[in-house]
């Protein structure tokens, strides 16, 4: 393997999280801080606790999950058709690299990211609600694992778009709605038993459910399930992100 490429495509895309700071880090963080405002103080007066739970505390962890994925993808689509935009891609493709290689770079740039932000809004989180974390290590395991996984994606995206508006439709309009309606701020089982049959089908619902359940030990799906989805769906962008290489599909477009 390749380390000494992989650690540039790495450290390429880390300097420039460094030089949008604003953007990269201190933007999402912010809006995170508005939710905990808006919600804890506005809904949070009305709903004392939720399974037990304080509904401030109790939507924290879907708060990091919202920001880990949305970051995630929006890091990793960006750092791979950004090349693809300015013709960059040639030098990248015309290096001694593989493409195992990039994708470990780029994705691993992307996660990095994430996992860095989530670490900063759960210290913020401490600011504002009493925090506990029964299960630090399966917390991070979780935390890495979906950004990992949703690194993955967004590198999917990127290779698939062929214009900054396909850069935006997947996560505006169909992740931004599962991720809302995944449970981020709600438990699924105070819905009708229909509506939680329809939550069901939507995946985000297992990685929050899993990722609060690190926390305080409650969850609307069994951990279990909940890491087994994640794997699954690393394995499929695994799976397409090899099929694109091998099949060369816009790689170059």
């Amino acid at each position: 393997m390749n380390l000494r490429a992989v650690r540039a495509i790495y450290l390429f895309e880390m300097a420039r999280t460094w030089r949008t700071l604003l953007q990269s880090i201190i933007s999402p963080v912010v809006s995170t801080s508005l939710y905990f405002v808006v919600f804890g103080a506005a809904i949070g007066s009305r709903i004392t606790s939720v399974e037990g739970v304080s509904y401030g505390t109790f939507i924290v962890p879907g708060l990091v999950m919202l920001s880990v994925l949305t970051q995630s993808i929006a890091n990793a689509s960006f750092g791979i058709y950004f090349p693809k935009f300015v013709g960059t891609i040639y030098e990248l493709l015309s290096a001694p690299i593989s493409y195992f290689e990039i994708v470990l770079g780029y994705v691993g740039a992307a996660a990095t990211k994430s996992i860095i932000l989530g670490l900063i809004i759960l210290a913020t989180a401490y600011l504002f609600v009493p925090l506990r974390i029964e299960h630090p290590l399966l917390m991070l395991a979780f935390l890495v694992l979906t950004a990992a996984t949703f690194s993955l994606f967004g590198f999917i995206i990127g290779l698939w778009a062929e214009g900054f508006e396909k850069l935006q439709i997947i996560p505006l309009l169909v992740l931004t709605p599962l991720t809302f309606l995944g449970g981020s701020f709600y438990s699924i089982n105070v819905l009708p038993p229909f509506w939680q049959a329809v939550s069901l089908a939507n995946p985000i619902v297992y990685l929050i459910s899993g990722f609060r359940w690190s926390f305080y030990e409650v969850s609307d799906v069994s951990v279990t399930v909940s890491v087994a989805m994640i794997a699954f769906f690393l394995a499929a962008c695994l799976a397409i992100v090899w099929w694109f290489f091998k099949t060369g599909y816009k790689i170059k477009k």
